[in-house]
């Protein structure tokens, strides 16, 4: 097993993301259930209750290093506005997704969780790159994450798969902490 470790927080300037608990749970199947927000994501069954348990299951994983699975909330009240999940972390790469911003969310926030969470994959973890899929009828989506300036490398009925490097990343960060530090 993996013995990478990621942080319990990291913050930004609107947000900041911690690990998920199980007093988290009724929080995620709401918004894992709600039409709203899981158009595009897998169908998730059960209850708040089943997700508690779901989560304490996690904890064991991430405990291994192999997910982490993160609330993202507002930095300023600490209101809950998200969550955001890395796993499958393989020799230099790792994938993101479970990426689900509601309502609450502050101005910016698609940006800064995005910067947030590859700073945990290549700053924290120490990996190369980002793996990862959007389906294709998630249109706004795929229009972040081709203007962040991942790579498309290829589909199938369902998903396009993309690439992003931690080159990348690392030429394009002061780019987006300025955006990120503009005032509205």
């Amino acid at each position: 097993m993996s013995s990478i470790f990621a942080p319990q927080e990291v913050v930004g300037p609107r947000l900041k993301l911690r690990l998920v608990a199980p007093r988290d749970a009724d929080y995620i199947h709401g918004l894992r259930t709600a039409p709203a927000y899981n158009a595009h994501l897998s169908a998730v069954s059960g209850t708040a209750e089943d997700q508690r348990r779901w989560i304490e299951a996690y904890k064991a994983r991430e405990a291994e290093g192999v997910e982490f699975y993160y609330i993202i909330a507002r930095r300023d009240d600490g209101r809950r506005c998200g969550v955001v999940r890395l796993y499958d972390i393989e020799g230099d790469h790792f994938t993101w997704g479970s990426w689900i911003l509601d309502a609450n969310k502050p101005q910016k926030a698609a940006l800064e969780s995005a910067v947030l969470i590859y700073q945990i994959g290549f700053d924290h973890l120490g990996l190369s790159r980002a793996v990862f899929d959007v389906r294709r009828e998630n249109e706004r989506t795929l229009a972040f994450h081709r203007r962040f300036g991942a790579s498309e490398t290829g589909g199938d009925d369902e998903n396009l798969y993309f690439d992003y490097p931690r080159a990348r990343h690392e030429a394009d960060l002061g780019r987006h902490l300025a955006i990120l530090e503009e005032t509205e």
